[in-house]
């Protein structure tokens, strides 16, 4: 054995010793196969084969003619024999790409080329099972060729195409390989470049259009340009999510994208929640003070994501974040406090009262010194998800459904406004619902969206409904629920109310509220929280720096000539004296007469008179007409006589002195 360029080649008595798989193991045998499967062709010398040089003469043959199984083990044998040990490991390197070729070849071709491979690895395993039941390999050959009407030289060109195969690798050898056709006709690239720029556009123009005016072009600039069936099937040649990316748009492009399914059954019920926006198609009739303005309401409702059941919902002129707390907050008064809540970044959600110190929070910027929203304060962990995108907000799905079912009511008819300025009704605007019908309208649709059976979710399994699944999770969940002090949370604030000073009594939009604790603070301002959507329910009132003083009832107006009222209205305020006469008498611990004596048992102390050691004279005030002339008068003559009195004194003391 010698090596040539790094190359091992063995004789036929080399190749016999080695004992490999699939190869006689005597030189005679070996020169049998030669013989029978033409290995020493002209064409290959030198790759496949060569003269020996040296005494003896004879064939050398390289590894890479002898079968798969032959190569594999001619390279370990001769691994430690060889001067390049890498070789073996190219070769067997070489033969594994060379099958993986072959294969993926065999597996691009039409059923008619692989009908003829089978064809052809039939009847060589038909001359083979002549072979080895002892029959001559030429004789076998000529048998079959007759048998199967087809030539000798077919035969031994299979045979050539299966040369140094393993037997296994024969029919994808022997698949046709037909040369490429000629290189196909030449379109300028500048006129390639303005046909594939002017198709590929958001306003899809036809492709006849655009070879129209590629045409006109090429006729002014003298160019050749195949046929139109050429170029379009160019065209179409072009991938097609690129092709509708550039025609349709990047949301055409999502939709060819296989959508995530995600498992809901991960949760339970409550344990996460989604929130959207839902713009009804109808036309309504929306009270504001003493007018009716005509409006399409908004329903902002949080759902559960493991049943899909809408747990909460509440309906406005517009999206806002009053109408998602206040929404939020009847999902929670009813049902519990949520783990999770999947909320699209858009405005309304993302306000600083709702997700306040959400770390996470995009839509605007978080501040220090931001208040902390209702949903970290309660311990709920935001996720944020693209705003219209179905496939991470169930609710979009429902949505679909209840504007289908709800919008088109027989109760709406005349009021619903079509799915789009293109598709309106023939009775467009014909009339507007009252709010009140709209509403319970919209009560009942959620119910029967909730309450129908035979959902085909991952968790209803085509039988139950929404209801029935969460409530079966619900009972044997654990569930948070909110406290006195965080249901308070949601509803919206009024700062600076002014208690009246007459009566204690808040008002708010006419509507009177009272309770005792607030007499104690009449006159002052005040901060209540109240529900704007029911102005009946009790408002919680709050000092101006926060302290929670209580809750205060609606006071109803009643009718002038109503006697029960007035009789209920006296009940309640013989109970109210009442009551505060009890306390009265409990805090006043002594009677008039016992505080009496106390202070009339107190000893008494007789003040000394005082004098003063300085006198000044007494000016009566000036005064006009005849009793303020006659007092003044009678003054000046009292004066006359003092000075006159203390005149004489002077006179007795001074006579005193000089004796």
């Amino acid at each position: 054995m010698v090596t040539v360029g790094q190359r091992p080649w063995l004789t036929m008595t080399e190749i016999a010793a080695l004992k490999l798989p699939d190869m006689p193991d005597s030189r005679q045998g070996v020169l049998k196969k030669v013989t029978v499967e033409n290995w020493l062709e002209p064409e290959t010398e030198g790759q496949a084969w060569r003269h020996r040089e040296g005494q003896g003469g004879g064939y050398e043959f390289a590894l890479t003619i002898l079968p798969l199984r032959a190569q594999i083990e001619a390279a370990r044998s001769l691994q430690g024999l060889s001067r390049d040990p890498v070789a073996a490991a190219e070769s067997e390197t070489i033969g594994k790409r060379k099958r993986a070729a072959l294969w993926k070849h065999y597996d691009t071709l039409p059923n008619k080329l692989k009908d003829k491979a089978r064809n052809a690895y039939r009847i060589l395993d038909a001359v083979e099972a002549l072979v080895s039941a002892g029959q001559r390999k030429y004789v076998a050959m000529m048998l079959i060729a007759s048998q199967e009407r087809v030539s000798m030289r077919t035969i031994q060109f299979w045979y050539k195409r299966v040369r140094g195969l393993n037997k296994c690798d024969w029919l994808a050898a022997l698949a046709p390989n037909y040369a490429r056709p000629s290189e196909r006709m030449h379109c300028p690239c500048e006129a390639w470049d303005i046909l594939v720029s002017d198709y590929l556009r958001l306003e899809a123009p036809t492709f006849a259009s655009c070879y129209a005016r590629l045409v006109k072009i090429a006729e002014a600039r003298g160019w050749t340009l195949p046929s139109r069936r050429t170029l379009l099937a160019r065209i179409n040649a072009l991938p097609v999510p690129m092709r509708v990316l550039a025609r349709e748009g990047s949301e055409k492009l999502k939709a060819l994208y296989p959508a995530q399914r995600r498992d809901h059954s991960v949760f339970h019920a409550l344990e996460a929640v989604n929130a959207d926006g839902h713009k009804f198609d109808v036309f309504v009739e929306w009270p504001i003070g003493d007018e009716t303005r005509i409006v399409r309401p908004v329903m902002v409702g949080f759902q559960d994501i493991f049943s899909g059941k809408i747990l909460s919902w509440r309906i406005d002129i517009s999206e806002n974040k009053e109408t998602v707390r206040l929404a939020f907050g009847d999902m929670v008064e009813r049902y519990g406090i949520p783990k999770l809540c999947y909320l699209d970044n858009g405005r309304n959600f993302a306000s600083k009262w709702l997700t306040g110190g959400v770390p996470n929070r995009y839509r605007f910027k978080v501040r220090d010194e931001e208040p902390l929203g209702i949903l970290p304060q309660l311990g709920v962990e935001v996720h944020w998800t693209k705003p219209y995108s179905g496939r991470s907000k169930p609710i979009e799905r429902a949505w679909r459904d209840i504007a289908s079912d709800i919008s088109k009511h027989p109760a709406f008819a005349g009021a619903y406004t079509g799915a789009s300025t293109t598709a309106k009704p023939e009775n467009y605007a014909s009339k507007a619902v009252p709010l009140e019908t709209f509403i319970s309208v919209v009560a009942e649709g959620i119910a029967d969206h909730n309450a129908r059976t035979g959902r085909r979710s991952d968790v209803c399994k085509g039988k139950y409904s929404f209801d029935q699944v969460f409530e079966a999770s619900y009972r044997r969940s654990v569930i948070t629920k909110a406290s006195a002090e965080q249901r308070r949370l949601w509803l919206l604030p009024a700062e600076q109310i002014t208690v009246s000073r007459r009566d204690g009594v808040v008002e708010i939009e006419g509507n009177r509220y009272w309770a005792e604790f607030l007499e104690e603070h009449r006159g002052t301002k005040v901060v209540v929280r109240l529900d704007p959507q029911d102005l009946q329910a009790d408002i919680h009132v709050y000092r101006m720096e926060g302290v929670y003083l209580g809750a205060a009832k609606c006071v109803a107006k009643t009718g002038f000539a109503d006697k029960d009222a007035a009789r209920r209205h006296q009940q309640a305020y013989k109970a109210y004296a009442r009551a505060n006469r009890d306390l009265a008498e409990k805090t006043k611990r002594l009677s008039d007469e016992e505080l009496a004596a106390v202070f009339a048992s107190l000893p008494r102390e007789e003040e000394p008179p005082m004098e003063s050691t300085v006198t000044r004279m007494f000016t009566a005030p000036q005064a006009q007409g005849n009793t303020a002339l006659a007092t003044q008068f009678m003054a000046e003559a009292e004066a006359r006589e003092i000075e006159e009195e203390e005149s004489d004194e002077n006179i007795l003391r001074f006579l005193k002195r000089s004796r």
